[in-house]
């Protein structure tokens, strides 16, 4: 199986049979005619027989239905299945590293990267977010908070301090057991917010084969992670969910 997470900086290209990641880059011009002439050399000679995309931008029933704000033009309407002649499944990158970084119960997934990558699992069901250009404060989104440009403005010490304020106000708001923080930006972090942990890139592979592994998304419930988060009144609780191997 094939593997593609299109970010705002690189794609990266991997494999379910192998360790390890080929990064070619992309950047604000790329658009899908110049993404397919930089993956001829590194597929060239390469086997599988399905693909797994990870698109930063906004996809809807597996079809990229909305430009990214951090590529070129272009990806709307655009067949992965026909350009690269093998089955292929899309879905938001946020959401691909999400499900990879998955292991139970209740988490939020926010992926510091050129953007903001948001999403969401509860008790297996993923649920793919568009967090980042909601209005936030002063005018400017979440992710002019907390994304590659404010990391540059407002230098490492701040941006970490809006990073521990973004995390808490959605946090509060959808009351997650714990909160993945991935991206290619969370190693600039020097400490996390509470009952965040942190991601690693590496999982959007995984979350890739995952697509096609789990039948389209359908993780096992975990009938042990309702019942850890419900106290004794009946009432949901915030204990964090006990880390589980999917």
């Amino acid at each position: 199986m094939l593997v593609l997470d299109i970010g705002g900086t690189h794609v990266k290209i991997g494999f379910s049979d192998r360790k390890g990641v080929v990064r070619v880059p992309s950047g604000r011009n790329l658009n899908p005619r110049k993404l397919l002439k930089r993956l001829a050399r590194p597929l060239r000679g390469e086997r599988f027989d399905t693909v797994s995309v990870g698109y930063p931008g906004l996809v809807v029933h597996g079809r990229i239905v909305g430009e990214p704000p951090n590529l070129g033009k272009g990806w709307a309407g655009f067949d992965f299945s026909k350009a690269l002649r093998r089955p292929a499944r899309v879905i938001n990158d946020a959401a691909m590293q999400a499900l990879g970084s998955y292991h139970g119960g209740r988490m939020l997934f926010l992926g510091l990267g050129t953007g903001l990558g948001t999403a969401m699992i509860v008790d297996g069901r993923l649920e793919p977010m568009e967090l980042a250009h909601l209005p936030y404060k002063k005018g400017r989104t979440y992710e002019d908070f907390v994304g590659e440009a404010a990391l540059l403005r407002f230098g490492r010490k701040k941006w970490q301090k809006e990073v521990f304020a973004v995390t808490k106000v959605l946090s509060d708001a959808l009351e997650p057991d714990y909160v993945v923080l991935g991206g290619g930006n969370v190693k600039k972090l020097r400490a996390l917010p509470p009952r965040a942990e942190p991601g690693d890139n590496g999982n959007a592979i995984l979350g890739g084969v995952r697509l096609w592994t789990l039948a389209g998304l359908r993780i096992r419930n975990r009938r042990r992670s309702i019942a850890a988060r419900t106290s004794a009144s009946g009432r949901p609780g915030r204990e964090s969910a006990r880390r589980r191997t999917v």
